[in-house]
């Protein structure tokens, strides 16, 4: 009830600001051109039909062509620019629609002046083996700086899961999702992953800032269907279809993925034991534009993943011991000491929609939006089997409800200034709830081991919490001369929930552009990262006093925002035509550092803080693309270290913390050296039936894991290799409503590379996990 009167309080004092800015600025938009709009409707008259001609408005109907004079699909794209134009019959007007304006402004609101950018367009995103099939994170591993990791993860520039995800412009609440993927390749026109030192309207989530711009109905205007499939059961149905009707449009895809490569196999088998999992996922998108400066989106989607947990045969047990002989639970154990016959299941839903506004009133330019998300993660162990192996079968549930607005404004205040600003505001209701069979412990052997009851005992644990996220922002582009800008500007954030605690954060940006086809950039940024509120633990920890799942220490100190000074520069140059290679350099200096780590068998990853932390790297980056060729190759060099961890104690072994405390670690997730590249041509490229052939590259150098000391080796180093071709044809069955077919062969680990992510040990790692070996898969699509 409390969290359902923040969001309805939340939701009016949106919509209550939102309104009172628009009617302050229609009204001053009003008086300030009072006298050229006289003008221009004086000007009007007689002229009707050709002002209507001219107008950039939504849809307009010019007069008609033969239709041999217009290509079949025309499109544009400058940034986020669309304009689509579809030939008609040769007595039907054409239908004309054009949004350029509009989507030019949107992207206008968050500029990436000074920051390092990578792009992701429609062509590439269909050139990666895959396509619209693969995950969103494999698709971002071909970006500079972007590590892989087990469960799914990604790691940006040295941080742990730091990453924002925008859906055009809107930046969605973190969620649960662990190995799942809630957001689909297929669902984005085109996407842009950008890092380093940001503007002031990114806040929170700072690592990397992941925009995707959605498909619409005008821009991918029909339907596709698609079947994708293959090794280890994999069956990949999907659904997208696309339209516009007057001033509406909508978009919408669905897909269904069964397979038995849901979680990482646990030993470097070619099959995974224990490894089905099903995921539906479906989002769709509507659009209502009612005039040319104004329009009103509406974006949902639902992800529902249950997943088996893979089993990694031939592990001691530690609670099967002698006493037990002879106990109901000895005679229980038969059929089920192996660890390859354990049956652990987990459970992903994520659900979310953005209702947005975006307007136009003169010089002003604002999209205002409300959101929420709901995301819940469930995790059902082996009743016998977690007992034995971990001495404690846990069922766990958390989830986490968030709902929030975020407005973003420029204003072209004058020629060489524009300035922009906004907030965003989350309010969120976490509730975690566990189920727990242990064994008490009932005394000391004469080794002082502990002796426990062969009789398990249940422990109920729970809470729940409310809280609440902010940030507001203000920032002037300003250009003193032609080929230099400067954007400055203050960034205020707080957070109110198991912390409070709140910072200015100042940002300075500088782009020179000295001369032709060179870009220099360097920039400061002042960051504050709120703890992520879902995996903060709040368990009971004295519950489990004298059990088998008793704590190695009480200290559980609350996990703190880290605040952190972050530098970075670098330079691009276009060598030729199609041709362009980037370096940058970066330098993190960290107060009260965020990481995360699975600690227990649920895969729920918990929060701790490392009092100091430094992470600095450089990358390098080339990319060419010209004609039928593409090329791109990204390097990378990073070092992420911690020192004294402050904060849900407990989790670590006493031993470990005294070392971390005062010696500089390697964090879990650091990787030095990391790298990708690709390539792809297109042959007969202007025939009837081009084929696309295209291959992609990924190289770690190891994540971390115990030596010596504490994460203080690192795994093997590893490269593995993809391959896909695509042959189209146009037009193959002969009928005007069917479009182009697609046939797709795709393997993944083409050399069928055995490699480990992880080996079990390290800070926070559960489990071993290892890459996926050799799979072949193939599709076909067709478009109507």
């Amino acid at each position: 009830m409390r969290l359902s009167g923040l969001s309805a309080v939340l939701a009016c004092s949106a919509l209550c600001t939102t309104a009172g800015f628009l009617s302050w600025a229609e009204k001053a938009h009003a008086q300030t051109h009072q006298r050229e709009q006289t003008h221009v409707l004086h000007a009007a008259k007689g002229k009707k039909a050709s002002a209507h001609r001219k107008n950039i408005a939504a849809v307009a109907t010019p007069q008609r062509e033969p239709v041999s004079s217009v290509p079949a699909v025309t499109e544009q794209k400058t940034g986020n620019e669309t304009v689509k134009i579809e030939p008609a019959s040769a007595y039907t007007p054409e239908h004309v629609t054009v949004t350029a304006h509009l989507d030019r402004a949107r992207s206008e609101l968050q500029p990436d002046t000074g920051a390092t950018v990578y792009r992701f367009s429609r062509k590439s995103l269909e050139t990666i083996p895959g396509g619209d099939n693969a995950p969103l994170n494999q698709v971002l591993l071909q970006a500079p700086g972007v590590a892989q990791d087990s469960y799914g993860q990604i790691h940006v520039r040295g941080d742990h899961n730091e990453v924002q995800f925008r859906l055009d412009g809107v930046q969605l609440p973190e969620g649960l999702s662990v190995f799942g993927q809630a957001l689909m390749t297929r669902f984005a026109d085109n996407m842009s992953l950008t890092t380093g030192a940001l503007p002031s309207e990114f806040g929170f989530l700072q690592a990397a800032v992941v925009d995707i711009t959605t498909k619409n109905g005008t821009t991918n205007a029909g339907g596709n269907v698609s079947v994708y499939g293959g090794a280890r059961d994999y069956f990949f149905p999907s659904l997208q279809y696309g339209g516009h009707s007057g001033k509406w449009d909508y978009f919408a895809t669905a897909d269904f993925v069964h397979d038995r490569v849901g979680i990482e196999n646990t030993t470097g088998s070619f099959n995974a034991i224990h490894d089905l999992s099903n995921q539906y996922h479906f989002l769709g998108h509507a659009r209502y534009t009612a005039d040319e400066n104004t329009r009103i989106s509406f974006i949902a989607g639902v992800s529902n993943a249950e997943y088996q947990l893979p089993n990694n045969p031939g592990q001691q047990t530690q609670f099967a011991e002698p006493s037990y002989n002879g106990s109901s639970l000895a005679q229980n154990l038969g059929g089920s000491v192996d660890s390859a016959s354990l049956s652990e299941h987990q459970k992903q839903i994520t659900d979310f929609a953005v209702l947005a506004l975006q307007k136009e009133i003169g010089k002003f330019s604002l999209q205002s939006s409300v959101f929420t998300r709901y995301s819940s993660l469930r995790y059902s162990p082996d009743p016998l089997g977690d007992l034995v192996y971990n001495g404690i079968a846990q069922r766990a549930a958390r989830s986490v409800f968030s709902t929030g607005t975020q407005h973003d404004v420029t204003w072209h205040a004058a020629r060489n200034h524009t300035v922009r600003f906004g907030f965003q505001v989350f309010v969120e209701r976490t509730t975690s709830k566990t189920d727990s069979q242990v064994f008490n412990q009932t005394g000391e052997d004469d080794d002082g081991s502990p002796v426990f009851d062969p009789a398990p005992i249940s422990i109920h644990d729970g809470s729940g919490k409310t809280g609440t996220v902010y940030g507001l922002y203000a920032q002037d582009e300003w250009k003193p001369v032609k080929n230099l800008t400067v954007n400055y500007g203050l960034r205020f954030d707080g957070v109110s929930q198991y912390t409070s605690q709140m910072q200015v954060s100042p940002r300075l940006n500088v782009v020179w552009t000295p001369w032709k086809g060179g870009t220099l950039h360097a920039g400061y940024s002042r960051y504050f990262t709120p703890p992520p509120f879902e995996v903060v633990s709040s368990t009971s920890l004295y519950k489990f006093a004298n059990t088998s799942a008793a704590p190695a220490n009480y200290q559980n100190s609350t996990v703190r925002a880290e605040r952190d000074h972050y530098f970075d520069a670098g330079l691009q140059q276009q060598i030729l035509p199609g041709w362009r290679v980037s370096f940058d350099a970066y330098y993190k200096l960290a107060h009260n550092l965020i990481d995360e780590g699975q600690f227990g068998a649920p895969i729920i990853l918990s929060g701790f803080n490392y009092r100091r932390g430094q992470v600095n790297g450089y990358e390098v980056s080339t990319s060419y693309d010209h004609g039928p060729l593409s090329l791109y190759g990204n390097f990378g060099w990073s070092r992420a270290i911690g020192k004294d961890v402050t904060s849900a104690q407990f989790n670590f072994d006493p031993d470990d913390l005294n070392y971390i405390k005062g010696r500089w670690v390697h964090l879990d997730h650091d990787q030095r050296w990391t790298a990708s590249a690709g390539a792809s041509y297109t042959l007969f490229q202007k025939s009837w039936h081009p084929l696309r052939v295209s291959g992609t590259m990924v190289y770690g150098s190891g994540l971390r894991t115990d030596g010596a000391t504490p994460n203080g080796v690192a795994l093997p180093q590893y490269a593995t290799f993809n391959f896909s071709a695509v042959q189209t044809f146009k037009n193959l069955f002969g009928h005007t409503f069917l479009g182009d077919t697609q046939i797709r062969l795709d393997v993944t680990n083409l050399f069928d590379r055995t490699y480990m992510l992880r080996d079990g040990g390290g800070i926070g790692v559960g489990a071993p996990q290892y890459g996926l070996r050799r799979t072949i898969l193939t599709g076909i699509s067709q478009n109507f």
